[in-house]
């Protein structure tokens, strides 16, 4: 089945074996596509996958190609986009490869090897065409917000990390642990509404949350949506509530920055 071959490939990738794992990905691929049932999300993988293999061979224009369709199947994706940044970059097309590092933090702002990409790119392209290096660039895409919920959904807290200490009365404790259970339902539907593009219901479910627990990935998530519903007062707000509970947290910065900008 494609999903075994996927495996395999995978499997034959982690021990180096790059030529063996294009050909498993490249059968996964060939299944996939005779069913003629496969979904984009798939293939893309399969693509981005068997371009890593091109990335590690050497074979960059290659590599380039199969990020390229993968991104047509699932426009934004980060692994494409990090690897025919690579590829580029072997291949000396810095303004490329800038376009596609900087793409890549609009989708997740905490990559690293976005970052450095970028720094590298800026040093390259200002040897290459002096100060006025930005005027020759070819568009960056924006990203549209729907596209970095992919990681604006919150990974679960740490177990324990909320449960109230237990000094606390046992009836209390009661009410406070069945609150917070209520709360952390009520964000995951939040959540769960976030994904279908539903915004301003998943504003309701998660102001509701926080009556009961104020979270700061609660607070984020929330900003996430004032942003989409163009609400830049409200999300900056939610995101200086985030940073009083988390003041690194790296999301509320990123979306406060994302709503100061709209109100100039």
């Amino acid at each position: 089945s494609p999903g075994a071959l996927r495996r395999a490939g995978n499997e034959e990738f982690r021990r180096g074996q790059y030529g063996p794992a294009a050909e498993l990905y490249s059968r996964a691929l060939a299944q996939l596509e005779a069913a003629g049932d496969a979904t984009a999300e798939e293939r893309s993988v399969l693509l981005a996958n068997r371009a890593a293999c091109h990335l590690k061979d050497g074979a960059c224009s290659l590599c380039v190609a199969d990020c390229t369709s993968a991104l047509e199947l699932v426009p934004f994706g980060i692994k494409p986009l990090l690897r025919r940044a690579a590829a580029y970059e072997a291949l000396e097309r810095y303004s490329l490869a800038y376009v596609d590092y900087k793409t890549a933090l609009q989708v997740d702002c905490s990559v690293q090897a976005a970052h450095d990409g970028v720094n590298r790119m800026t040093k390259a392209l200002l040897e290459k065409d002096g100060v006025n290096w930005r005027q020759k660039l070819p568009p960056i895409p924006t990203v549209p917000v729907s596209a970095q919920t992919r990681w604006s959904i919150p990974s679960a807290q740490a177990p324990g990390a909320n449960t109230p200490p237990a000094t606390a009365p046992q009836g209390e404790r009661d009410k406070t642990a069945a609150g917070m259970e209520r709360a952390k339902m009520l964000k995951e539907e939040g959540n769960e509404l976030v994904k279908k593009g539903n915004h301003k219901k998943a504003v309701e479910k998660y102001s509701e949350s926080l009556k009961l627990n104020k979270e700061c990935a609660t607070y984020t998530n929330r900003a996430l949506c004032y942003l989409a519903l163009k609400q830049y007062k409200e999300a900056a707000q939610d995101c200086t509530e985030a940073l009083k509970l988390d003041p690194k947290n790296v999301k509320a910065l990123y979306r406060r920055a994302q709503a100061l900008k709209e109100l100039k």
